[in-house]
């Protein structure tokens, strides 16, 4: 394989700034965010993620409890929506993820290039 072609992969989470529960929030809780944002449904989230809904909702609830915010709002058997701050976190998270994967691509090349023999 070419040493050009490789590409850092970086896996953000984020936690509660005590830290002590070890909660993040990470790409599998904003995986379920975004289902829920497209179907609007956590148990729909779940199934497309080949995830129990009982798993699912427990994350969600542990994710919620150790960040001291409501992520989700639930509507019953009408399904759940992000709440502003559920929104607000995961746009956050997605922003960062992307900024920070397109920063460790370019410094790699640049610490390819200069390293170069």
């Amino acid at each position: 394989m070419d040493i050009a072609r490789i590409a850092p992969r970086i896996k953000l989470s984020l936690q509660s700034q005590d830290g002590q529960d070890g909660a993040v929030f990470g790409s599998g809780v904003a995986q379920l965010c975004r289902g829920v944002e497209q179907w609007g449904s956590l148990n729909k989230a779940a199934k497309e993620m080949n995830m129990a809904y009982s798993k699912a909702w427990r994350i969600m609830k542990h994710t919620e409890a150790s960040f001291g915010i409501q992520l989700l709002e639930r509507n019953g058997a009408h399904g759940s929506v992000l709440t502003s701050e559920g929104a607000l976190l995961l746009h956050a998270y997605d922003e960062l993820q992307e900024q920070i994967s397109l920063y460790a691509e370019k410094r790699l090349g640049e610490i390819l290039k200069s390293k170069r023999p």
